[in-house]
């Protein structure tokens, strides 16, 4: 399991949180809460092992599981199938039984002696690291994730961002390790695959830390809560459920909230009365002790949270155009013998709103990074009209440089910007000071969310492609973007499995992915929406 002594983490010149301590068991459950940029993800990297902290010690015992919120691991030319498999060592043992099953059938006596030797060989190292019970343990795992055949049996290079996720997601649970670090884990999940994952983690003995803005995921699996504030560098640690834990920590807000009333007014006394005899040579010692007592009073208070700040998002007022500045048609895409859609026309007109739904791998990502310039299709063409402004949210944030600052990043996105204005925009994003000069790659899933919509707000964009856009936001964050949604008066194609995402955009059509079916929008497409 995990052990944490006196942990330290800075990232740049500020402190994330000191003195930390805290142990995870065997069945326990933690959430892991607090804001957008409260130090979440850094904390699971360096808990994972994929950083240092910058002081303090972490004693692991078992095997950990960690899934990060841009998975890029495994060798991009390695099927999905094998990935998962690797988790136990099966995945490349198959694959060496196959390429000797080959060898047992050459002509050459010889040869197909020596491949016979080798299948039986792997075949006995593969059965007693579970065999084909193991395989269909992984095979059931997928399913439940909805990751079919045609996935596995595709490379990792070939997969979308969301695939790959889940890819991920079901090497780790197929892994068998003793504690699982999971960042965001139903991002990418249709409803029934969240549903299933939730009954898993329920079940699950060993120890798990989970990162989610998934409510229900939080209350229905959590025993124990670790609350970090942005605004401070300690963990508050709350040994009980979600329901609980939110019980609890408005009561303790409440009480520290009423004590430091209290306090405050009495100290406030005594410094009115010091102020009284210090004009009194022969009252100046009981004047000192009134002030000594009353600064005393108020550095014994528990300190009382300060209101979260919130990333205040307009999207911009969108640059003229014609109207239909964004045209496609015939637009089809294939990875190898496999055919993701073929044969989609869009029209998008000037003002318009549109929803893509599809279920997972119907080419929804896929489509918008054609429409973006991102990628190219197979066939048909794209067709930018007068005065095109296109503004890509793409939900693994490509669009982001990580080798390049945040302040570059924003200045590369408007090439009219300066770099004041910039600051000031990036300001409203919650990056002050030195957070501008921080490098993109460093931010957490949040941070770069932010970063991205920040990009497109100075763009003067009058065509948004969004891509998950909601995805890793706190719900207050996530509030704001769906009002800057509902506001926005530029043209939208939004891909989201958040149906208040789509409620926000209020659509005029739907374009249903792989068949390209085009229609207007309905209440009846909205029970598609977490099942897409």
């Amino acid at each position: 399991m995990l052990s944490v002594h006196d942990l330290e983490l800075r990232v740049g010149a500020r402190t994330l949180m000191q003195g930390v301590s805290f142990r995870v068991d065997r069945g326990d459950k933690i959430g892991l809460v607090g804001r957008n940029g409260a130090g979440k993800t850094t904390l699971t990297k360096i808990l994972a092992g994929e950083g240092l902290p910058t002081d303090g010690r972490i004693d692991r015992s078992g095997e950990v599981g960690y899934l990060p919120q841009d998975p890029r691991s495994g060798n991009p030319e390695h099927l999905a199938r094998t990935r998962i498999l690797d988790a136990r060592g099966l995945g490349q043992l198959l694959l060496g039984m196959e390429s000797a099953a080959i060898g047992m059938g050459d002509g050459d006596s010889a040869t197909s002696e020596r491949a016979m030797k080798k299948y039986g060989n792997l075949q006995d190292e593969f059965l007693a690291l579970g065999g084909y019970a193991a395989e269909a343990e992984a095979a059931s795992i997928a399913s439940n994730l909805s990751l079919p055949d045609r996935i596995l049996d595709q490379p990792l290079s070939t997969l979308s961002g969301g695939q790959r996720r889940r890819i991920e997601l079901a090497r780790i649970l197929f892994s068998g390790a003793d504690t699982m670090l999971l960042d965001e884990p139903t991002n990418h999940l249709d409803a029934d695959s969240v549903v299933w994952l939730r009954d898993y983690l329920k079940s699950f003995q060993g120890g798990l830390i989970v990162i989610s803005h998934d409510i229900e995921l939080v209350e229905e699996t959590v025993n124990r809560v670790f609350y970090l504030d942005a605004n401070r560098t300690v963990i508050d640690v709350y040994n009980m459920n979600w329901k609980n834990y939110l019980r609890q920590r408005a009561a303790d807000e409440e009480r520290r909230k009423k004590e430091r009333v209290n306090v405050e007014k009495k100290a406030s006394v005594l410094q009115l009365q010091a102020a009284k005899f210090g004009a009194k040579a022969s009252k100046a010692a009981a004047a000192h002790q009134m002030v000594r007592r009353a600064e005393k009073m108020l550095s014994g208070l528990d300190e009382v949270r300060s209101v979260d700040r919130v990333a205040k998002l307009r999207f911009p007022e969108p640059a003229p155009c014609g109207r239909t500045p964004l045209m496609a048609s015939n637009l089809s895409k294939s990875y190898g013998s496999l055919e993701i859609f073929a044969a989609v026309d869009l029209a998008i007109d000037r003002g318009s709103k549109v929803v893509v739904l599809g279920f997972n791998g119907a080419g929804k990502t896929t489509l918008l990074r054609m429409l973006a310039g991102v990628d190219k299709p197979d066939t048909g063409q794209i067709e930018p009209g007068h005065g095109l402004r296109i503004g890509y949210y793409a939900q693994e944030h490509e669009t982001i440089d990580v080798k390049r600052s945040v302040l570059e990043n924003m200045v590369s996105s408007s090439p009219s910007i300066t770099e004041m204005e910039a600051r000031r925009v990036l300001g409203s994003f919650l990056f002050t000071g030195d957070d501008s000069h921080k490098a993109a790659g460093v931010l957490s899933g949040g941070e770069k969310t932010r970063l991205a919509l920040a990009m497109i707000v100075v763009s003067g964009a009058n065509v948004l492609l969004l891509d998950e856009p909601t995805n890793n936001l706190d719900p207050a964050s996530r509030e704001e973007i769906l009002d800057a949604l509902s506001n926005y008066s530029g043209a939208v194609v939004l891909v989201s499995h958040d149906e208040g995402a789509v409620e926000a955009l209020n659509p005029e059509r739907v374009l249903i992915l792989p068949d390209g079916t085009e229609d207007f929008w309905n209440k009846d497409y909205a029970d598609l929406i977490s099942l897409a």
